[in-house]
């Protein structure tokens, strides 16, 4: 069974080989002794936000910062006041 590797180094799996693992999305890549090896992965949704997060270099005292200015501009602008829990 052959798979193509397009110019953007994208990789189509054939429909028999991905049917049978249900819904994926994302796979562990493996390369070992000359094989690749995929492994299904199931991503949490707070998984693929901090790999998202990641990817543009946001650490959590960015995220602080936009959350208290976000919360200001919602007090400052005569937002309603949420209870915190």
């Amino acid at each position: 069974m052959l798979a193509k590797l397009t110019s953007k180094n994208q990789l189509t799996l054939p429909k028999s080989i991905t049917d049978p693992l249900g819904p994926v999305e994302y796979f562990e890549v493996q390369s070992v002794e000359g094989r690749n090896i995929l492994t299904p992965v199931k991503i949490q949704r707070a998984d693929a936000v901090r790999a998202k997060l990641a990817e543009l270099n946001l650490d959590e005292g960015v995220i602080a910062e936009a959350v208290d200015w976000a919360r200001h501009q919602n007090r400052d602008h005569g937002g309603s006041k949420r209870k915190r829990r």
